[in-house]
């Protein structure tokens, strides 16, 4: 079931001062995941989740982090980072007194290098109630305020899949008082068979999202993760969606990119000619020099799995195996280098 794709575990996962960064996720050069450990689960569950080995009750192969002072630290000593985003799971699981916990940190240490804050959440669909009436609701709020007041810009990624999850009072209201609290709310959502692999279903999502104030950002291609054969969408399928999805949804929404959870798109009306068929794609975004950023390449051929009790065992021992290798690499006295970071450029003065 590959529970780590994309070489997350030995190519994401840093090193800091000896010690495997469990809980941060070090990919592109400005961005740095964090996994607060008691967001690490969901309102409900999807099985094409590419974090599916979050909440399976493996703890050694789940990212979580208990301490902020381990981020602030880590931005401090990589002054090329501007954004963090808090994912799991969801963070808007844990209560707002445990959240400030980790944002507070961020806000009071002296970080000019620290521009934006961002939420993954799915929460705004699945439980608008988080922010209307839950105890702590005008607490979350205040501190989207804050966050802003103290001179960061503060998105909430909202994951919304079809124009139904927005059609209740109670969303709209929800989505309404987040915007009020000077956050942004951009919105992304997977590519589902039978969801929204239709481009009409998008352009109505698009225009319920301009309509109430909010910003149409990712559609998500699946990684090749996870229990997901029911919902997966094929590559050269989504590349032709994609093509007939529309140029903008009014004259102040433009068209979101279609990528994967790589931060790869398709290469609009490209494809490779010959028996292999296949589309050519772009890095949008990507590790290491920014030279890489819009260079063509051909995605890898996947052979299809079948039989997840199968596949299960083999993905999580070698899950586990990149675990203990970098944590064989470790060293206690030295910072992480270009090697330890795979690529990327190493840290510069700030």
């Amino acid at each position: 079931m590959n529970p780590h794709p994309a070489g997350q575990i030995d190519l994401n996962v840093p090193i800091e001062a000896g010690a495997v960064q469990r809980g941060l996720q070090h990919k592109y050069r400005q961005t740095v995941l964090f996994f607060p450990a008691q967001g690490q689960t969901c309102h409900a569950y999807c099985t094409y989740c590419f974090r599916w080995a979050q909440f399976v009750g493996l703890e050694d192969l789940k990212f979580a982090a208990r301490e902020a002072e381990t981020l602030v630290e880590y931005l401090r000593n990589h002054p090329e980072v501007t954004d963090v985003l808090f994912t799991g799971g969801d963070p808007l699981v844990m209560r707002t007194s445990v959240l400030r916990r980790y944002v507070e940190p961020l806000l009071r240490a002296d970080l000019p290098n620290l521009a934006h804050i961002r939420f993954g959440t799915k929460a705004l669909a699945y439980w608008p109630a988080r922010f209307l009436t839950d105890p702590d609701a005008d607490d979350l709020l205040r501190l989207f305020g804050e966050i802003q007041a103290a001179g960061k810009h503060v998105a909430v990624m909202a994951h919304y899949s079809h124009p139904r999850e927005l059609a209740t009072p109670a969303a709209v209201a929800a989505l309404q008082r987040v915007r009020d609290s000077g956050a942004v709310v951009r919105c992304q959502a997977p590519l589902v068979r039978r969801v929204n692999d239709d481009p009409a279903v998008w352009a109505d999502l698009w225009r319920a999202q301009v309509r109430l104030g909010a910003v149409p950002y990712y559609m998500f291609i699946e990684r090749d993760t996870g229990p997901k054969e029911y919902f997966k969408v094929p590559l050269a399928r989504a590349a032709d969606l994609s093509r007939r999805l529309p140029p903008a949804v009014g004259a102040v929404s433009q068209r979101p990119r279609p990528v994967d959870v790589g931060d790869a798109r398709q290469d609009p009306g490209r494809r490779r000619d010959g028996d292999r068929g296949q589309a050519v794609l772009r890095a949008a975004d990507a590790p290491g020099p920014q030279p890489r950023v819009g260079r063509p390449h051909l995605p890898r051929r996947v052979r299809p799995r079948r039989g997840l009790d199968q596949r299960a065992a083999p993905g999580l021992r070698r899950a586990r195996l990149l675990l203990r290798r970098r944590a064989r690499r470790a060293r206690p006295t030295t910072r992480p280098g270009p090697s330890e970071h795979a690529g990327r450029d190493p840290p510069t003065a700030a």
